[in-house]
């Protein structure tokens, strides 16, 4: 219960004298409509630092901070002040939450400039504007005249706007057979499982090149027969000690070739 003092003949006092704790604990009996503005005025510092941290991400600030603000009040409607958490470590997570959640649903998928972004938000209502005016849908020519912006510039923004909403890979074209269609997944290219298979065998054949006749056997016997150590080391007479102290060496050397490949 909150402390008495904060009561008047029955009835609560100015609220906006009471401290954090006690405000918390009567919206949460009462659930009161002005409590809860309240509190959402005192911590609305908290979704404004937060909103900033993701600001110039795409998204514009005045977005961020509504949503920041959607997910202040979900936390204050949450939190449980007897528990003992501080109320900003409990709303931080809630409110970054929903703001990570607006960027996903809204983002832009790939970083893009201001300029782009902007010119895009124009070129949609110009759309909007000039098929109503025109009475049919505008050109790229009717765009850019309406925009005072260029025909290449109109075509750059359309172009860009394209990764605000990624594509299915499931969606579905007409193909030239009629009896079936294809998937978007269909037509992108992949890695080829065979060119970096023969790279690696090419790579692998130079680097044996370098090593004696004892370190290839190692290395053959070893990772491609998939024999022990034990195994290598009676077959050659030498001791286990031995066999992986070579290993040890023609890995080493590997490594080295690799990282020299990945410099040149």
């Amino acid at each position: 219960m909150i402390n008495k003092n904060y009561y008047e003949n029955g009835n609560l006092k100015d609220k906006e004298k009471m401290n954090i704790k006690d405000l918390f604990k009567y919206y949460s009996e009462t659930r009161d409509k002005e409590t809860r503005d309240i509190l959402i005025e005192k911590h609305l510092y908290i979704a404004e630092i937060l909103s900033k941290k993701y600001a110039n991400r795409g998204i514009e600030y005045d977005d961020i901070y509504q949503v920041a603000c959607i997910g202040l009040i979900y936390a204050i409607d949450r939190f449980d002040i007897d528990k003992g958490y501080e109320f900003s470590s409990f709303a931080t997570p809630t409110i970054i939450g929903e703001i990570k959640k607006y960027f996903r649903d809204k983002g832009w998928t790939i970083r893009v400039p201001r300029r782009i972004q902007e010119l895009s938000k124009k070129i949609n209502n110009a759309k909007v504007y000039l098929s109503q005016e025109l009475q049919r849908s505008p050109t790229i020519e009717d765009i850019a005249e309406y925009l005072n912006s260029t025909e290449e510039e109109v075509l750059e923004a359309m172009e860009a706007s394209k990764v605000y909403t990624p594509q299915s890979l499931d969606v579905t074209y007409d193909s030239n057979n009629d009896d079936k269609d294809i998937n978007l997944a269909e037509l992108i290219g992949e890695d080829d499982y065979y060119f970096s298979k023969i790279e690696n065998n090419d790579f692998l054949m130079k680097t044996m090149e370098k090593l004696n006749d004892v370190e290839k056997q190692i290395l053959i016997e070893r990772y491609f027969n998939k024999k022990t150590q034990v195994n290598i080391a009676k077959s050659l007479n030498i001791s286990q000690m031995t066999v992986s102290r070579i290993e040890k060496r023609v890995l080493e050397k590997l490594r080295k070739e690799i990282e020299k490949t990945l410099i040149d």
